[in-house]
């Protein structure tokens, strides 16, 4: 018997790079993403294959997993597979099908839908009830620890506990988190996708881990705080090393981004919400730099038309993805300016649609 599921991809409205730093963030989970197909096998033995990359692997239960860079995207369900193994559960043997209409290498956090998708299907042959807070938890350490990146829990989370028509206001230092609503009304959430490979991403992401780490250590010295978002601006000024302290002027800035932009949401203020968008990318540029010629040509050239309240680069950085906000009566003009601005800039062609928000991690 065969059995369906479904992971989204996400966005994040805004709080970029803070998520490792214990900041606040606003993700949402997009209504695109990967299915998955699970069915049993009589052997000690997984497939994984996709519809979506030319590459399977098959893996037999009883060996040692370990990464393998050759095995492509099928490290991250190994590495779900291996984890659970080392904690005790149950890992039924089956061929498991993946097929995404995520674009490729968007930003989109593909990598978290797969890995949140792969633990969901098989946790739920075994167990009735999954705490989708633990599963994210799961899932951001097998990241870390067997892929080998850095990042927070803010992607895993959103794959995990999206809800539609709602962002998610998360506190990555407690994992509190609150849903506030998303509307939109006359206008709309574009996503406009540079179509760049990201090949630096997860060196550069991991290199801004370690800037934000050291700022933190810098400012432990004379205060208690235990996160870098925990910090001040005028507190800063402690830090000598104009770069490091670049990096965490972003990440105090950015948080307190978030704190405005709930309110501006909650009072469906969105304009407010816009100019702030606009203030995220700018500090992601100057500051974190993190952003690049195709990412700021978009929010930059986004920026510009008369109806888009605001945009900016989502995501790692690199590459991937910008969102803007804009009013359904601007769309084609946005996606015909921008676009062609881009291509004179970038030699490249971007890809430009609506997106939905839709709910997070589920059987279908």
């Amino acid at each position: 018997m065969m059995k369906k599921y479904f992971a989204p991809g996400r966005v994040n409205l805004i709080g970029e790079h803070i998520d490792y730093n214990g900041g606040l963030v606003l993700p949402a989970a997009l209504t695109i993403g990967i299915m998955g197909t699970f069915k049993k096998r009589d052997d000690n033995k997984i497939g994984l294959h996709s519809a979506t990359h030319n590459f399977s692997k098959e893996i037999d239960l009883a060996d040692e997993l370990v990464y393998d860079a050759s095995n492509e995207w099928t490290n991250y369900p190994i590495g779900i597979i291996t984890q659970l193994k080392k904690e005790g559960h149950f890992v039924p043997p089956c061929d498991i099908h993946f097929e995404s209409n995520l674009p490729g290498g968007s930003a989109l956090s593909s990598s978290a839908a797969i890995e949140v998708l792969t633990a969901f299907m098989l946790l739920q042959q075994s167990e009735s009830k999954i705490d989708l807070v633990w599963l994210a938890d799961f899932c951001r350490m097998v990241e870390n620890d067997f892929i080998g990146v850095k990042c927070g829990i803010m992607d895993q989370f959103a794959v995990a506990l999206g809800k539609a028509d709602n962002a998610i206001l998360l506190n990555c230092a407690t994992l509190e988190h609150s849903y506030i609503p998303i509307e939109l009304n006359d206008y709309c959430l574009l996503v406009m996708n540079t179509k760049k490979p990201r090949s630096l991403i997860h060196s550069k992401y991991n290199e801004r881990k370690a800037e934000s780490d050291e700022a933190l250590r810098i400012l432990q010295v004379t205060s208690g705080i235990k996160n870098l978002c925990e910090a001040t601006v005028p507190q800063l000024d402690a830090i000598k090393d104009e770069i490091i302290r670049k990096r965490a002027l972003h990440v105090v800035t950015e948080n307190l981004r978030v704190k405005e932009s709930v309110k501006a949401l909650r009072f469906n203020d969105l304009s407010t919400f816009g100019r702030l968008m606009n203030a995220s990318h700018a500090s992601l540029k100057n500051l974190y730099e993190v952003t690049g010629l195709e990412l700021d040509t978009l929010a930059e050239e986004g920026q510009k038309i008369k109806g888009c309240l605001g945009a900016r680069m989502t995501g790692g950085g690199f590459g991937g993805c910008a969102i803007a906000i804009v009013h359904k009566d601007s769309v084609e003009e946005l996606k015909h300016i921008v676009g062609w601005k881009y291509k004179r800039a970038t030699g490249l062609d971007c890809e430009i649609y609506e997106s939905e928000i839709g709910d997070g991690v589920k059987t279908m």
